[in-house]
């Protein structure tokens, strides 16, 4: 069979690309920016196309389907002869979807923390060595690909709330029609295609209406918006809420309360926990009891990027982190504050998202550093440009984060300067960002920290 994807270059796209072609597809893409590592990883598998750009004369009727991606845009001249070939269109959710319709779905939802808890279930899975099939968004441990499709009975989905394509304006999630289902939490976000904070909200009702007749749904009940939603409907489908469990900290390490046992855990964080906890109840409902689970969670060190350790010593500890709407900058923060609360917290955030650099939603974020000692605040002012916003003023960040004392750059080499001058004995490092700081070397100015801090 021969797929073509438009805009190969994406997270999800180019780990498909990979899946399939690892299963015996011709598959060959399209892309007008392909950056790492997509682009590498495609070179290491012989997908990454001979030229960047689009080009019509790439489809032809010998293709059996498309799979575009929602880089493309509806005018793409690729796309435009694709349709008129009459060359089947998937969006990747879709031909996921299609790929799973004889397996039991797992669908992990929310606004925060899908990731964690997808590899969590994977993680857990792989340590019993069971047959499953999965689409998560990042690189965990013990998995070469983000994608794998086979004739698994099971497939865990990380399911996405953006929308499927330019032409399919269905969130992602809607589309996978789970029998185990989870939502996390429900925090505003995506506000250029939910405009409003109940609209939002209203994809993740449409959600639990594409459950299978007499599914499960596992939610989080110390989420007040999630809470309201599952008990004003009326369902036959199983529920089973999640609370954090209970765990002590001794020594910077997290122990997790199990009856009289103690399970010591690679990650921490209370919204980790949770995660935890909505991911053993997944992994119940496929046949793992509660003592295989922590049994195998014990080696879980957590998904690239969140609350990723890329550097430490004695005395000071470096992090990346995935975080950037409101409420991932508040657990974050707060993790890292009480998992060291010896230790001052110097917390780095890059306004990069389209909906953090909009003005009208930047008031979201009021209060949200406000447990770091020190918070700083980059963002570069292109992103303004090539995202079609106006600038905001340094006087709107202070207003809407509530922070009279945050330290703001949008200019790249002071903000660079700034941090390599820092000094971190006694303090950690957080740099919380979907972006990558305008190219920042984390990994070199990790090292000289460290080697400055001994």
């Amino acid at each position: 069979m021969r797929v073509h994807f438009i805009a190969i270059g994406g997270a999800a796209m180019h780990n498909l690309a990979i899946a399939l072609k690892i299963n015996g597809f011709e598959v060959t893409g399209s892309d007008d920016l392909i950056a790492e590592p997509s682009k590498t990883r495609l070179l290491n598998h012989q997908l990454l196309p001979a030229h960047i750009g689009w080009d019509a004369n790439l489809i032809t009727p010998q293709i059996d389907a498309i799979i575009l991606g929602m880089h493309a845009r509806i005018d793409n001249p690729e796309l435009l002869r694709a349709q008129e070939l009459g060359i089947k269109i998937y969006s990747y959710p879709d031909y996921i979807y299609q790929q799973a319709l004889n397996k039991t779905r797992i669908v992990v939802g929310g606004s925060h923390g899908k990731t964690t808890i997808t590899s969590m279930i994977l993680h857990v899975l792989n340590h019993y060595k069971k047959d499953f099939d999965y689409l998560v968004g990042a690189q965990i441990d013990g998995f070469d690909n983000m994608v794998k499709l086979s004739d698994a009975p099971i497939i865990v989905i990380e399911g996405d709330e953006y929308l499927a394509s330019p032409i399919d304006r269905r969130p992602k999630f809607h589309i996978y029609k789970p029998h185990v289902a989870i939502i996390s939490g429900i925090a505003w976000d995506h506000i250029n295609v939910f405009p409003t904070f109940e609209n939002y909200v209203k994809q993740f009702d449409l959600f639990i209406n594409t459950i299978a007749q007499n599914g499960t749904l596992i939610y989080c009940a110390e989420d007040k918006v999630v809470d309201d939603l599952v008990n004003s409907k009326e369902t036959n489908l199983k529920l089973l809420p999640y609370i954090t469990p209970n765990f002590e900290i001794i020594d910077g390490q997290t122990f997790l309360a199990n009856g009289a046992d103690k399970t010591r855990l690679q990650i921490f964080g209370r919204h980790n926990l949770l995660n935890l906890n909505a991911a053993k109840l997944a992994c119940n409902q496929i046949g793992i009891n509660d003592d295989d689970f922590y049994e195998a969670i014990k080696t879980f060190t957590g998904a690239a990027k969140r609350l990723e350790v890329i550097g430490k010593n004695t005395h000071s500890t470096i992090f990346k982190d995935f975080a950037h709407s409101p409420s991932k900058l508040v657990a974050t923060i707060a993790a890292v504050k009480e998992q060291y609360p010896e230790r001052k917290l110097i917390a780095c955030l890059e306004l990069h998202t389209f909906s953090s650099l909009n003005k009208e939603f930047l008031y979201q974020y009021k209060n949200t550093m406000n447990q770091a000692d020190t918070a700083i605040i980059y963002l570069d002012n292109e992103t303004f440009t090539h995202k079609g916003l106006k600038p905001f003023t340094t006087n709107d960040i202070k207003v809407s984060f509530n922070l009279n004392n945050v330290i703001l750059f949008n200019n790249k080499e002071e903000f660079c300067n700034y941090l390599y001058a820092l000094t971190l004995k006694n303090n950690n490092l957080l740099m919380m960002s979907s972006g990558n700081f305008g190219s920042l070397n984390l990994k070199k100015l990790t090292g000289i920290l460290l080697d400055k801090s001994l």
